[in-house]
């Protein structure tokens, strides 16, 4: 029977399991009745400080807030960018802390050096920046054995790099070693050369990538440039001890003892790659670029320092021929030009590639054989050099460069024949006046043009008697005391060069006629005086250093005559306090040596003597502006001087007719007005008193004006007592002592001086003031009498003229009688303390006299 939907329906109702429950739309459902609470909950944890801080406390960090340790750490990380940041964090520390360096500097070198090798091109070269700014120039003072060794171990592992890069670049760390370290090089001489054979021999990177090519070029002629050029046992055997003592501590030690015979090898077998490459290179040279002309530069460099090495150093005449043999194509296309117009930068260039090989030319070139078939085109270049008709580079930059050439020219001079030597002896002298007086080719002319007076080789030297050779040796003469002048104090070393040349040239005894000559021009190198108001200008001489000041005065001794004017500089520059106390002494012993040789006339050097002791300044006080340089009281320097020159008089001659000679000159100093200085009259004394004797051999005017000077300068030695109250009492005696022995032994030799002195102080007590005396206190007759006594007293001080005071009773009588005169008469209205003086002077000396 069939059943209704209905029916249907109600049966379904009926079997339903799970009941569906219908859900509106956006209403979020409940969680499952057996769904587990995954929340946690927690509280927050407050800490002080974080411990990652506190470790980092007080150290040094980079920007990035890393310490040294951990930066070093990441010069090893795997990532390249990683590594950089680490150099350059390193460096940030250094720069803002030095003292990281110096404290961690061997740690450091340790872990950097492992970068020298490593593949990315950005690290190695941070690492290069790092070591050249930073590192290197604060480690140069450090054990520099320590250093080199822990360098070189990874510089020869980059340069056995496989990738031609690292290689490369390895040569210039080494460079970069030895601008710091020469030393080095002469350590590891062989085992370099050997690498740059390597890296030139078997061209392992493109021809045309100069840029590379020129570092590793330029990297062998600076270390070439290390060679020793000449032969010198002692220096070699110094430099393979210093090597064993830097690598004692090293497994393998060079135990060559024949210093570099090792790398003579070595540069054998490099001479032929330089010259092959050089060959490489000489087709692009005509366009003259700037990469191939750092490169060719650089291997004619190379090519110079190690002809050099065999023809001054390790070299044979067979080793020399080789190297003519090898470089006989580039003799060949010598002097080297562009096929068309160039610039004047390029012509700059080229003149300075022909200098350097004229330079390699003329080391080789064997003067015993027959002249070179290259020979003439060398000369004319040296000549068109010299007087610059090739290259325009200008002044400075002609003498830079054409320096090298003048030390072949004495050479060539004593080799070439006559047809060339005006030619090159013109264009040298004109090349030698022209250049600059402070310039480093003047210095180099100097010592060619004393090699050309004054070979070393005897056998070969300058035909003087051909007048041409004659008149150029003369001006290279007669420029020595401009250039001195004109040299100042600002080139040392050109100025020792100058003094050196006419100091040989007084030694050797040539051209003494314009020897003599020169100390006309000389005097301005010393000092001069105005014609207008008298004043010194010094020269040069004062302001050089003294071992050339004293080479200047040695240079005086060979003069066959010594001019007067050239004696009256030298006695201004002796006056002057600035000369050091040893050139004043020098300056006495040389001129005494001249005087002695018959170069000087005797008034001339009298009147020297004269000078320096009449109007040399003295002072005692160390403020005062007559003081010795360093800014002491000059009166024991003086005192000496005193004692040299009176050693000096009798060396002149006979004692009576030496005094004849400068009586009248010393007696006018002595009674000139107004009045000379204590201590420079007391040294005028001395001079009389060295050469006369018992009698006095004193003229009777010369008599009368030392009566009339002498009571004025006793009076004023006399008043040294006085002034100086609190000083010691031996000193004062020993001082007064000084300054009165001259005139008692004047005293003790003419009776009739010490009768007229006697007769001046009985006048002077009751009348007028000496002559010239502008003491206002002389006027006060009591201050006058007191000095006279005083005087007395000091004579009666000494044995032999209070023996002699014995005598002159009478006059010491009158002189008792005038002080009486003056104390009982009104008219000189003595006050009542005034009195008192006058009458303990005369008290004490009526108690001297007459015991």
């Amino acid at each position: 029977m069939v059943q209704h939907k209905a029916q249907l329906k109600k049966q379904q109702k009926r079997g339903v399991d799970f009941k569906k429950i219908r859900r509106k739309v956006g209403r979020k459902l409940p969680p499952p009745k057996n769904t587990t609470n995954t929340e946690v909950k927690s509280k927050a944890i407050i800490l002080p400080e974080q411990s990652l801080a506190s470790e980092k406390a007080g150290l040094a960090v980079s920007k990035k807030g890393l310490t040294l340790k951990e930066l070093l750490q990441q010069t090893s990380h795997h990532n390249a960018k990683v590594r950089r940041d680490a150099l350059i964090g390193i460096r940030d520390i250094f720069s803002n802390h030095p003292a990281e360096l110096k404290m961690h500097r061997l740690t450091v070198i340790e872990k950097l050096r492992e970068r020298m090798s490593d593949d990315d091109k950005i690290v190695r070269e941070t690492l290069y920046q790092l070591l050249k700014a930073v590192v290197f120039p604060a480690c140069k003072e450090d054990n520099q054995g320590t250093f080199i060794s822990l360098m070189m171990a990874y510089v020869f592992n980059a340069m056995t790099h496989l990738s031609i890069d690292v290689r490369l670049m390895a040569f210039k760390f080494f460079d970069l070693v030895v601008q710091h370290y020469p030393l080095s090089f002469s350590m590891y001489a062989d085992k370099i050369i050997q690498h740059y054979k390597e890296i030139l021999q078997k061209n392992q990177f493109n021809m045309h990538d100069k840029g590379k090519l020129k570092s590793v070029l330029a990297g062998l002629a600076h270390c070439l440039s290390l060679l020793p050029c000449n032969k010198s046992s002692s220096t070699d055997n110094d430099a393979i001890a210093d090597r064993r003592i830097l690598h004692a501590f090293e497994s393998q030690v060079h135990e060559d003892r024949s210093g570099f015979s090792v790398t003579a090898m070595e540069l054998k077998g490099l001479l032929p790659i330089l010259v092959s490459g050089l060959q490489d290179f000489m087709p692009s040279v005509l366009t003259m670029e700037a990469q191939t002309y750092d490169c060719v530069l650089s291997i004619l460099k190379s090519i110079d320092v190690v002809v050099k090495f065999f023809v001054y150093g390790k070299g044979t005449r067979t080793d020399q021929d080789v190297l003519q043999m090898l470089l006989k194509k580039l003799f060949g296309v010598f002097p080297l030009h562009p096929t068309h117009q160039s610039s004047e930068k390029g012509d700059n260039r080229y003149f300075i590639l022909n200098v350097i090989i004229s330079e390699i030319f003329f080391c080789l070139v064997d003067w015993s054989a027959p002249p070179s078939a290259f020979l003439d085109k060398f000369l004319v270049f040296v000549v068109d050099a010299l007087s610059e008709r090739v290259g325009h580079s200008g002044k400075s930059s002609f003498q830079k460069h054409s320096l090298s050439l003048i030390p072949f020219i004495p050479k060539l001079i004593m080799q070439v024949d006559n047809t060339w030597k005006p030619h090159i002896l013109q264009t040298f002298t004109e090349a030698f006046k022209k250049c600059d007086p402070e310039s480093p080719m003047k210095l180099v002319c100097l010592s060619a043009i004393e090699e050309m007076l004054f070979p070393k080789n005897c056998s070969v030297s300058l035909n003087t008697s051909d007048p041409v050779i004659a008149d150029f040796q003369i001006s290279w003469i007669r420029e020595i005391p401009l250039l001195l002048t004109l040299l100042g104090d600002k080139n040392t070393s050109a100025s020792k060069a100058v003094l050196l040349l006419q100091l040989h040239l007084g030694q050797r005894g040539t051209f003494s006629e314009e020897l003599d000559n020169m100390q006309y021009s000389l005097r301005e190198f010393y000092s001069t005086r105005s014609l207008q108001d008298g004043n010194i200008s010094y020269g040069p001489f004062m302001k050089l250093d003294r071992e050339i000041q004293e080479l200047s005065i040695c240079c005086l001794y060979y003069f066959s005559f010594l001019d007067p004017s050239l004696l009256q500089s030298l006695a201004a520059c002796c006056l002057c306090h600035d000369l050091e106390p040893s050139l004043l002494f020098r300056i006495l012993e040389v001129t005494n040596s001249a005087f002695r040789a018959g170069h000087i006339q005797i008034a001339d050097y009298l009147s020297f003597l004269i000078t320096l002791l009449s109007r040399y300044q003295v002072s005692s006080e160390s403020n005062s502006p007559a003081v010795d340089k360093g800014g002491k009281a000059n009166v024991g320097l003086f005192r000496s001087v005193t004692s040299v020159v009176c050693s000096c008089l009798p060396q002149i001659g006979d004692d009576h007719l030496v005094l004849k000679m400068l009586e009248g000159a010393v007696i006018d100093q002595i009674a000139n007005k107004p009045p000379l200085a204590l201590e420079n009259m007391c040294a005028l004394l001395r001079m009389i008193v060295t050469l006369d004797s018992k009698p006095t051999k004193l003229s009777a005017p010369s008599v009368s004006k030392l009566a009339n000077v002498l009571p004025r300068y006793l009076i004023h030695v006399s008043s040294l007592g006085e002034k100086d109250i609190g000083s010691d009492n031996t000193i004062r005696t020993s001082r007064n002592r000084y300054y009165t022995l001259p005139c008692f032994l004047l005293f003790h030799r003419s009776e009739k001086i010490l009768y007229d002195v006697l007769n001046v102080m009985s006048s002077f007590i009751s009348g007028p003031s000496f002559d010239g005396q502008n003491d206002h206190d002389m006027n006060n007759h009591s201050i006058r009498i007191v000095a006279a006594v005083n005087v007395i007293l000091l004579m009666h001080e000494d044995v032999r003229v209070r023996e002699i005071l014995s005598r002159y009773k009478k006059e010491i009588g009158s002189v008792l009688q005038n002080i009486v005169r003056v104390m009982s008469d009104e008219g000189y209205k003595l006050k009542i303390e005034e009195k008192h003086k006058i009458q303990c002077a005369y008290d004490r000396l009526k108690t001297v006299t007459t015991r």
